[in-house]
């Protein structure tokens, strides 16, 4: 297939994805738009809730796997669009709409890439292409469900705005709900177990705490009060106080790790409302890694979470656009972007999947 054709129909189904909304739990059309667009290159498509996967047409059950991954659905428009977020035209190069940044550009790139190899034999590797539903709130419906019904998955490319430079390690995440307790009483009374004041001392810890292993790629973990809440009535000294701590886990701790240190040390009550989210890496000599520094693209690790916390397997993000652009008011990706995202996708792949 002609890179310049791929290109121009990649464009096309991102502007048609803009157009129909696809809130997270929502993605029915978009999901049916992605099956009639690679029905239309001749790959067999297979779709489990609103996901949609298919394999390279020579697959062999003999060789690893690579996983091509990225999702359809998004966020919901915030109140500061001047622009439709629904409407997918181009200004000065940018391609304006809700999606079109994380993760349509990539999506819409990584089809291509894989209808460009769809065809080929002899590469080392099969693969298979995953348009995913529900990453934007971790769903249940999302890529969690459809990894158990897939081959073994020995590599994966995650699609997010990287600016195409390779993130080879992403930080997890675990959200504590943490309580601080007190004695209840009336305000007039003496109260020297008030739950709000001994809240003082338990967010100083917090603030001074830090764990002693730091990543050479993502840094420290990150420890972050986001939220508390007490008290209903002026008169009233609260029982507790509640609190939100969000942790981003580098990749020197495991999930559990982190909630047994927290669980034993904390001076409050921690309980975390999930384990599943953990770090991701990729082996920096990994080949993939390796076709791509050949390509100049630089390496680094990244503090945002994705699907690549659903992945067992060594993974890899990666995609054209920008991350600062997510979730912002007129998103946008400039149009040269997504031809330049095929372009490397191709190219990097290419170097893994018949050089090595």
């Amino acid at each position: 297939m002609n890179q310049e054709i791929l290109t121009k129909r990649a464009i096309e189904l991102l502007q048609q994805l803009i157009a129909t909304p696809s809130f997270s739990g929502e993605e029915d059309q978009t999901a049916q738009a992605i099956t009639e667009w690679l029905s239309s290159f001749g790959v067999k498509t297979q779709r489990q809730f609103n996901n949609i996967y298919a394999f390279n047409k020579h697959f062999d059950e003999n060789k690893p796997t690579l996983l091509l991954n990225s999702h359809h659905d998004t966020v919901k428009p915030n109140s500061a669009y001047t622009k439709n977020p629904f409407s997918p035209h181009i200004e000065d190069g940018k391609l304006f709409g809700l999606g079109s940044n994380d993760a349509g550009g990539c999506l819409v790139s990584l089809l291509a890439t894989f209808v460009h190899f769809y065809e080929q034999e002899h590469l080392t590797h099969n693969i298979i292409m995953a348009a995913t539903a529900e990453e934007e709130d971790a769903g249940e419906k999302s890529l969690t469900a459809l990894l158990p019904i897939l081959p073994k998955i020995d590599v994966a490319v995650v699609g997010e705005p990287t600016l195409m430079d390779l993130a080879i390690a992403e930080k997890g995440l675990i959200v504590f709900d943490a309580v601080v307790e007190g004695t209840p009483s009336h305000a007039a009374h003496p109260n020297t177990n008030n739950s709000i004041y001994n809240t003082i001392k338990v967010l100083d810890w917090f603030k001074d705490y830090s764990f002693e292993k730091i990543s050479d790629a993502l840094g420290e973990v990150k420890l972050t009060v986001t939220q508390i809440n007490a008290g209903n009535q002026h008169n009233v000294v609260p029982a507790q106080v509640d609190l939100v701590v969000d942790v981003r886990v580098n990749d020197c701790y495991s999930n559990q790790e982190i909630a047994n240190i927290l669980q034993n040390e904390a001076p409050c009550t921690m309980t975390p409302r999930s384990l599943r989210l953990n770090s991701s890496a990729i082996d920096p000599e990994h080949d993939l890694v390796k076709s791509g520094i050949a390509l100049g693209r630089k390496t680094y690790g990244s503090p945002t979470l994705s699907d690549q916390a659903a992945l067992s397997c060594q993974s890899v993000k990666l995609g054209p656009g920008d991350s600062t652009r997510s979730h912002s008011a007129n998103e946008f990706i400039y149009v040269n972007e997504i031809g330049e995202g095929i372009d490397l996708y191709i190219k990097i792949l290419r170097g893994f999947l018949i050089n090595s």
